[in-house]
């Protein structure tokens, strides 16, 4: 896996002082506070980023709310970012995934989460100081960002996988049609909380018929289950890659039709 997409504990733990590394706790403000977090870290809530309010796509936060969450918690645009969570990263890759999506470039996924960490490094319930900063993105044009017209054409095309990340219940309740079930926890190893070895990982996608000599279009029910195999999939050296940002809530709301398990549309 590239070091440079998913950041090992020990990795990490050797650069928390540098300060070009920026580390952001996107847990909820009172397990920030209460529990405790990484050293240094700055938290950035899941649900600050995650209402649209600007005319991006999907769940986007809108360039300009971007601009001030980040200015806020002292993130300059030539920073590597290492996201965490507790919740084996889902949320974590969430956050990676728009800043990547609104140009940053050096992101980085903490392998495992806070559980994880605090099993072999230290935490702290001390709030670092913030000098905020003139945070400056970009916003989302060309990259991994694909609309229901370029699904329509993947479900269609034997290149192409196109990967329902969500639960096999969900899947089975109605899916786009064309879609295999790849659901994103198959990449977790339950008990180090990170993710499965290499080998492992590329078995699960073998059988899934997800190889990288193939494009790969990801879709969930709104981009948070995705990010995560986004991550992932970017971390074996997957480079054709399709990131739905509109899903299922995109598809249903533009009158597209789901399959269920009894093959009814």
């Amino acid at each position: 896996m590239h070091d440079s997409v998913v950041a090992s504990a020990d990795w990490l733990a050797e650069r928390l002082t540098d300060a070009d590394v920026t580390v952001v706790d996107v847990r909820d403000a009172w397990e920030y506070d209460g529990i405790g977090h990484l050293p240094g870290a700055v938290n950035v809530p899941f649900d600050r980023f995650r209402a649209a309010d600007g005319d991006d796509v999907g769940m986007l936060p809108g360039v300009d709310r971007w601009a001030d969450l980040l200015s806020e918690a002292g993130v300059a645009n030539g920073d590597t970012l290492v996201a965490y969570d507790d919740t084996h990263g889902v949320f974590a890759a969430r956050f990676l995934v728009t800043a990547e999506l609104y140009g940053h470039d050096d992101c980085r996924l903490l392998d495992g989460d806070f559980s994880a960490w605090t099993r072999e490094h230290e935490t702290t319930t001390e709030v670092p100081a913030v000098e905020p900063t003139t945070y400056e993105p970009s916003r989302p044009a060309d990259g991994p960002l694909v609309d229901r017209e370029a699904v329509e054409r993947a479900a269609e095309d034997d290149e192409t996988a196109l990967v329902d990340a969500r639960s096999p219940e969900e899947y089975a309740d109605g899916h786009i049609p064309g879609a295999v079930n790849l659901e994103w926890r198959e990449f977790v190893d339950e008990e180090t909380r990170g993710l499965k070895p290499r080998a492992e990982l590329d078995a699960v996608l073998a059988d899934h018929g997800v190889t990288d000599d193939r494009r790969v279009v990801l879709y969930c029910n709104t981009a948070r289950r995705i990010s995560h195999t986004y991550v992932v999939l970017s971390s074996l050296g997957y480079d054709d890659l399709g990131f739905y940002e509109g899903s299922v809530r995109e598809w249903t709301e533009t009158g597209g039709t789901l399959q269920t398990q009894d093959g009814n549309r």
